[in-house]
């Protein structure tokens, strides 16, 4: 996602920014890429990323749930000599895609590319007219089914955690008023009827609609959970030394870097309430600083680093852990009601 300082959101989720990858130096700085190394670059997106490991020396196996990323990408394959594979697959299954030796490093940009956001027929921009869709693989559940069939509760739920909507049950109380006399078809229907339910104050910084097409887009995309599925995947498929580096651009994905990593430390946890839990071996160690962030001159060179945030670990050579989604502390989004209920 497109975000921007303080809350974490910018008005870049609605307009168009080239693609420029984010904390680049920070990236390469973290995964040490060079001959004889294999790297998985889980987002490829534009490529920005796996361009410059190939640069330095490194083979990359990029993945990408979207589609049109893979066509876009394939030039790239054919000019890298073999050194580059390109498979169109969500990055929560990216260890089928690890050799049996183990990878050396795993990077994951999250969030929805810039070039998807230019797409005025992908939905995502609440500023371009297009159909109201959202989804990175063009399959599966749209935002226009969820926003005209889903319960008004559901609704109030997805954009005040998944959107940090405070007006979130005005909105959704809205939404089901208007789609009883006509569905909502564009993205240009939603955004309008925001900003009408709550208005742009002088002093806000972002659209109105800023946060309800973010909860979306997650939602559809199923963009928290998939994260967290990668990660383990990521335990399971780097090599002792292999380093995993992650990019974040909201803090609801950056709580499920930083809990995992924090999980995975060996470190025994407890509470007041509970008693200190046996320690554990350490399957991944820290690198660096706890979180690194873009510079003022990054930042104003590229508005999308503003809220960036990479986190890094290096896996040691004790087994992976089973996958526990309960260290997340997620809600069970799945649990909402159908869309057709």
């Amino acid at each position: 996602m497109v975000t921007d300082q303080g809350g974490g959101f910018s008005d870049a989720d609605g307009g168009p920014i080239r693609h420029i990858p984010v904390l680049l130096q920070e990236v390469l700085a973290s995964l040490d890429p060079g001959p004889g190394k294999i790297i998985l670059d889980g987002t490829f997106g534009a490529g920005g990323y796996t361009a410059a490991l190939l640069d330095a020396g490194a083979d990359v196996i990029a993945l990408d749930r979207d589609p049109a990323a893979i066509a876009a990408g394939q030039a790239m394959v054919d000019a890298r000599g073999g050194h580059l594979t390109l498979v169109h697959s969500q990055f929560s299954g990216l260890a089928a895609h690890a050799p049996e030796g183990g990878l050396d490093g795993i990077v994951l940009d999250i969030g929805v590319s810039s070039m998807q956001i230019d797409e005025a027929d992908r939905g995502f921009s609440f500023q371009r007219k297009g159909p109201l869709d959202m989804r990175m693989s063009s399959t599966g559940v749209s935002a226009a089914d969820v926003v005209n069939r889903a319960k008004v509760s559901d609704l109030t739920r997805i954009f005040g955690f998944l959107g940090e909507e405070p007006q979130s049950g005005r909105i959704a109380r809205a939404i089901e008023k208007r789609r009883l006399e006509e569905p909502f078809v564009t993205t240009r229907d939603l955004a309008g009827l925001i900003e009408v339910v709550t208005p742009r104050k002088m002093k806000d910084k972002i659209h109105p609609a800023t946060r309800v097409f973010q909860a979306l887009r997650i939602f559809v995309n199923d963009e928290l959970g998939e994260l967290a599925k990668a990660l383990f995947a990521a335990e399971r498929s780097l090599k002792p030394g292999g380093r995993l580096t992650v990019v974040t651009f909201h803090s609801l994905e950056d709580r499920i870097v930083k809990k995992f990593f924090q999980d995975r430390s060996g470190k025994a946890s407890g509470s007041r309430h509970m008693p200190l839990a046996h320690e554990r071996a350490a399957t991944f160690a820290p690198v660096g600083k706890a979180m690194v962030t873009s510079s003022e001159e990054e930042a104003d060179r590229n508005p999308r680093a503003r809220s960036a945030k990479m986190r890094v670990g290096a896996r040691t050579a004790v087994p992976p852990e089973a996958d526990d989604l309960s260290i997340f502390d997620l809600p069970n989004l799945a649990s909402l009601g159908k869309m057709g209920a």
